[in-house]
C-alpha cells in the first residue's frame, strides 16, 4: 500500500518511496528544497548535488508537478525543526526522483484558502480549487459528518434505503427537472424534489425506520445561496410523536457537534421549542438567530443556537394565485383538537382552512433553517380533502397521487419524519459563507456548471431519439 506523508515520522532512518505534488520549491545555494504534498500532510525533501542525476532533474521541478521520490527519512537539525507541523522534525534526503506528470502554468496560485481568487475562475478550474487545504478540510469533514449520521441512525435501528432518481412529476412546490422517455414518446420522468412519497410508502411497507443521504433536485429561479441539486438527511419512522422526532434530531446534532466540533458550544440543550406565532412576534422571523451579540454587535460563530419552530399554520393564502397553499407540503397532518374526529377536520378544511395548525416543525441554527418535517396524513379521505382545498380536481388527484391513496388502503401506520439540509449544516459548522464552499462540484447561483460547461445543447440525433424539437430548431 502507498505510504501517506502523515505516517513518515514512523520511518525515521529508513528509506521510503513517496508520491505527491510539489507544493513549493526553494534553491538554497547548491541545495534544492521542495515541500511534497499529499492529502494528509506536507514534508520537506532535500536534493543534494551528491546525487548528480537526481539533482539535475530536481532543478527542473515546478509547483504542482506530480512526482515519485525515493529517499531516507532523516531527523532535521534541532534548530531547524518545526514542531507546529506533523512532519516538522524530519526531512527526506532524496536519492531517486521520477516526474510522473508536469503541470502547465496555473490559472491562479493555489493558496491555503483561495479566497482571493475570483469565484467564477475557481468554479471553472474546480479541480485546482479543491487542492486548497480549506476546501480539502471542508470535504473531509463532510465525509466525517455523513459517516457519523449513518452510524448514529444505524445504531438506533434505522435502515438506509435508496429511492429512485427517475420518478414521476407531481406538484410539490418547486418546478421539477424533467427527463424525456425515449421508449415512451411524449412521456417524462422527473427528478425528485425530495423522496417524500417514497419514504411514506416505505412506512406502508413495514420497514418502520428509514433514512437516506438523499440527492434532491429543484428547478428554482436563481436566489441567493441555493443549488439546483443538493443533499439532505431524509428520515421517516412509524408510530412517532412529534417529540420523538425532535428528541432524535437534537440528540444527533448534539453528539455530532461534540465529536467532530468540540471547539463549538451549543447555547441551550434541549433545544428551545418556539411557536411560529411567538417567533414572528418576538424575532420577526420563523428562523430566529438566538445568539447574543457582544458590545460590537458581533455574534460568536462558534456558538450554536439551535431551536425548533413548531405550530405552523397548515395553509397559507397565496394572494397572486388567489388560492390556498400548503405551508410545508400537502402530506402534513393537521393538529387535532382533543376529541376532534377526522370528519370534523375535513369539515374545518372545507369551511375555514386558516384555523388549522400543522404537526410541522422546522430546525433552525443561528438564523438559518437547516431542516423541516412533519407528522403525515395517513387517511385517504383526509389527504383528498387537503388536495382539493389546494385546488386539485378529483381526476388530477387520482392521476398524480393515486398510487399513494391506493397504498393507504392496505394497512398504513401513523408516521412522520424530517429532512435536514446537509449542505447548509456543514456550511455553518465550517464557518463558510456559502454552501458552494462545502460541495465538491457546485454550480453558480444561476445553475451553471462552469467547469463542465453545462447546461449545453444536445445534437439533433439525440433530440430525434427523444421525439423532441427545440423552439429554435
Amino acid at each position: 500500500m502507498r505510504l501517506w506523508i502523515k505516517n513518515i515520522p514512523q520511518y525515521l532512518n529508513k528509506t521510503i518511496t513517496l508520491y505527491g505534488w510539489v507544493d513549493s520549491r526553494r534553491d538554497h545555494g547548491k541545495i534544492i528544497f521542495i515541500d511534497l504534498r499529499d492529502r494528509t500532510a506536507k514534508v520537506q525533501v532535500v536534493f543534494s548535488p551528491a546525487q548528480a542525476e537526481t539533482y539535475k532533474l530536481a532543478e527542473k521541478l515546478r509547483v504542482e508537478w506530480v512526482v515519485e521520490i525515493k529517499g531516507r527519512v532523516n531527523l532535521r537539525p534541532e534548530n531547524m525543526q518545526n514542531p507546529k507541523i506533523l512532519t516538522g522534525k524530519i526531512e527526506i534526503a532524496a536519492e531517486e526522483l521520477q516526474v510522473i506528470s508536469q503541470a502547465q502554468c496555473l490559472p491562479f496560485e493555489i493558496s491555503d484558502d483561495n479566497k482571493s481568487v475570483n469565484e467564477e475562475t475557481r468554479l471553472k478550474y474546480r479541480y485546482l480549487d479543491l487542492r486548497s487545504s480549506r476546501l480539502e478540510r471542508n470535504l473531509i469533514n463532510r465525509h466525517r459528518i455523513i459517516k457519523f449520521i449513518r452510524d448514529f441512525l444505524s445504531e438506533r435501528d434505522f435502515i438506509e434505503i435508496e429511492t429512485p432518481i427517475l420518478t414521476k412529476s407531481t406538484p410539490e412546490g418547486a418546478r421539477d427537472y424533467v427527463v424525456p422517455s425515449r421508449l415512451e414518446p411524449g412521456k417524462f420522468y422527473a427528478l425528485p424534489q425530495s423522496p417524500q412519497q417514497y419514504k411514506q410508502l416505505l412506512m406502508v411497507a413495514g420497514l418502520e425506520r428509514y433514512f437516506q443521504i438523499a440527492r434532491c433536485f429543484r428547478d428554482e429561479d436563481s436566489r441567493g445561496d441555493r443549488q439546483p441539486e443538493f443533499t439532505q438527511l431524509d428520515l421517516e419512522m412509524d408510530f412517532p410523536s412529534q417529540e420523538d422526532i425532535l428528541k432524535l434530531i437534537e440528540e444527533l446534532l448534539k453528539e455530532l457537534v461534540t465529536k467532530i466540533y468540540p471547539e463549538k458550544k451549543i447555547k441551550e440543550f434541549p433545544f428551545p421549542r418556539i411557536s411560529y406565532q411567538e417567533a414572528m412576534k418576538r424575532y420577526k422571523s420563523d428562523r430566529p438567530d438566538l445568539r447574543e451579540a457582544n458590545a460590537k454587535g458581533e455574534k460568536d460563530p462558534n456558538e450554536l443556537a439551535f431551536a425548533f419552530v413548531i405550530e405552523f399554520p397548515l395553509f397559507e393564502w397565496k394572494k397572486e394565485e388567489k388560492r390556498w397553499g400548503a405551508v410545508h407540503h400537502p402530506f402534513t397532518r393537521p393538529k387535532l383538537e382533543p376529541g376532534e374526529t377526522i370528519e370534523g377536520v375535513i369539515k374545518k378544511i372545507k369551511q375555514n382552512p386558516s384555523l388549522l395548525l400543522a404537526n410541522q416543525y422546522d430546525c433552525v441554527l443561528n438564523g438559518n433553517e437547516i431542516g423541516g418535517g412533519s407528522l403525515r396524513i395517513s387517511e385517504p379521505e383526509l389527504l383528498k380533502a387537503v388536495f382539493e382545498i389546494l385546488g386539485h380536481q378529483p381526476e388530477e388527484i387520482e392521476a398524480k397521487f393515486g398510487h399513494l391513496l391506493r397504498a393507504f388502503k392496505y394497512g398504513v401506520p401513523p408516521h412522520g419524519g424530517i429532512a435536514l439540509g446537509l449542505d447548509r449544516i456543514i456550511m455553518l459548522l465550517q464557518n463558510e459563507p456559502s454552501i458552494r464552499e462545502v460541495i465538491a462540484f457546485p454550480k453558480t447561483g444561476d445553475g451553471r456548471d462552469l467547469m463542465m460547461e453545462a447546461p449545453s445543447p444536445i445534437d439533433e440525433k439525440q433530440l430525434k431519439e427523444l421525439h423532441l424539437k427545440t423552439l429554435n430548431s
